[in-house]
């Protein structure tokens, strides 16, 4: 098992965990994780979410961000300046649209999240845009869901 260095298991959905993960997916979300498509901006219901907090993978309940590290960036996704463990995102080139970026993905079952981009504020001067569909948000002092059954609810989320 891979541990990321938050403590959290990396160890991507073995084939029935992955079914069991995206059976319950809507068409709009199964499109942004799985198909790497885009939410209309301004829509996502995460957008003006100012509860403190975390933000997890909608697929696979990865902490990405916490809200702490969320700013309002104007583009119409919520946006984050830093990921909430360095090895819970990871990027690949998109060179869709006639465009080359920086594309996010969940770090341990691979979902499609956003993009990266280097004009966000201090302290990183990243700006992580998300689609709201690719996270699932949980309050401070809630329990952590554990769609993979794993045991990960133990660590600290503040």
């Amino acid at each position: 098992m891979k541990r990321s260095e938050a403590g959290f298991d990396l160890t991507p959905p073995d084939p029935l965990e992955r079914k069991k993960l995206e059976a319950p997916l809507t068409e709009e979300e199964a499109d942004v994780l799985l198909h790497h498509g885009t939410e209309a901006p301004f829509c996502g219901g995460l957008l003006n979410n100012k509860t403190d907090g975390v933000y997890l993978c909608r697929l696979c309940g990865l902490p990405l961000f916490r809200a702490r590290t969320k700013f309002d960036s104007g583009t119409g996704w919520p946006s984050f300046y830093e990921p909430y463990s360095r090895d819970h995102i990871r990027t690949v080139v998109d060179r869709s649209h006639r465009m080359v970026r920086e594309e996010t993905r969940c770090a341990r079952c691979d979902s499609h999240q956003g993009h990266v981009f280097s004009d966000g504020p201090r302290p990183s001067g990243m700006r992580y845009c998300i689609n709201s569909v690719s996270l699932q948000f949980v309050a401070n002092n809630a329990p952590l869901p554990d769609p993979l059954r794993r045991g990960d609810q133990k660590v600290e989320v503040g």
